[in-house]
């Protein structure tokens, strides 16, 4: 593989990069308060993402997968039952094992763990896998729209066992109006414009990742100002991607060994895995933003690190996973 191509095939993970280099350099502008009003921004982004994935979801392709009850009943159930259990072990885990780390990064986990899968790769890596690419599209799609309701009650049930709340009804209310709505605009909309949009999936995906990145620009600028790095530094760094390993590797193996207990069969299994052991940044960040807006502004970026941590390490590994399955068909 060429310079070119690899740029190319990582160039969302290299603009999360640069997006937090340049926050470093130059945090005042994307920080509250600066003149890109990040704030406002960071709303209308959220909006604009729901709307171009409500365009984007060929809904007539997520019908086919829907009849396979035991495939969705699995991949839901890890998406929004083990995985937060594991988000609420980690709470008591991470502490005990890293004495002093912020409290902003058990909640980051905690809200890793309760976020719905990702779409276009959960899909994309299962048919590449040879996989049930119908029954790996149904429930993403599934788990994005559910994940606009149960994250945010899930963020909300275990952080009131952990001794932090917040009010639910505002919070929800906000986030229905910026992400469902769209969302279910886009969807009636792209009955007008299917053809156009299927054309173009491209650039309303570079249009959304670009939004994404701002987001992150954004929140890494108040950690910036706030001095939280010049407090931890490299250490909460190699702490945190630690955590993100273990969580991916351990969930893997859970996954596949159910899979396996199961009797599930080849193309079930690959979907279910992919699908169960994948987390979405791309909503992430916006619910991040709607659930923990009324937090310190420095808690946003450390919120979001282990879901940064996260998304790149699952690319890297599904990606080998999928072109060995594929080879070994």
């Amino acid at each position: 593989m060429d310079k070119a191509h690899w740029i190319r095939s990582n160039g969302f993970v290299l603009a999360l990069l640069v997006a937090v280099i340049v926050a470093f350099l130059l945090p005042a502008p994307g920080a509250r308060g600066g003149f890109l009003h990040a704030d406002l921004v960071n709303n209308f982004g959220i909006a604009l993402i729901l709307l171009l994935q409500g365009l984007s979801l060929a809904f007539e392709k997520v019908k086919q997968g829907a009849g396979n009850w035991r495939l969705h009943l699995l991949i839901q159930a890890f998406t929004f039952g083990i995985f937060p259990l594991a988000g609420l072990a980690y709470h008591v885990i991470i502490p005990w094992v890293w004495p002093g780390e912020p409290a902003a990064i058990r909640d980051g986990f905690l809200f890793l763990c309760v976020l719905p899968s990702t779409v276009s790769t959960s899909v994309v890596l299962t048919a590449v896998a040879r996989g049930n690419t119908a029954g790996a599209l149904f429930n993403a799609a599934l788990s994005n729209i559910l994940g606009v309701v149960l994250t945010p009650l899930l963020v909300q049930l275990l952080m009131r066992s952990t001794g932090q709340t917040g009010p639910i009804g505002p919070m929800l209310l906000k986030i229905l109006l910026l992400t469902l709505v769209p969302f279910f605009v886009g969807m009636a909309l792209r009955t007008l414009v299917r053809e156009w949009v299927d054309a173009h999936k491209k650039w309303t995906a570079r249009i959304s990742n670009a939004v994404i990145v701002f987001i992150v620009y954004s929140a890494f600028c108040d950690s910036v100002q706030e001095k939280i790095w010049q407090n931890h530094g490299m250490t909460m760094t190699i702490w945190v991607l630690f955590f993100a390993a273990i969580l991916f590797l351990g969930m893997s193996v859970l996954i596949g060994t159910t899979c396996r207990l199961f009797r599930m069969n080849r193309e079930d299994g690959i979907a279910a895995y992919f699908c169960s052991v994948k987390k979405t940044l791309a909503m992430g960040v916006p619910l991040a933003m709607l659930i923990f807006g009324d937090r310190p502004t420095s808690d946003l970026s450390l919120i979001l690190l282990p879901i940064m941590f996260y998304h790149p390490l699952q690319l890297l590994v599904n990606g080998i996973l999928a072109n060995h399955w594929a080879k070994n068909h």
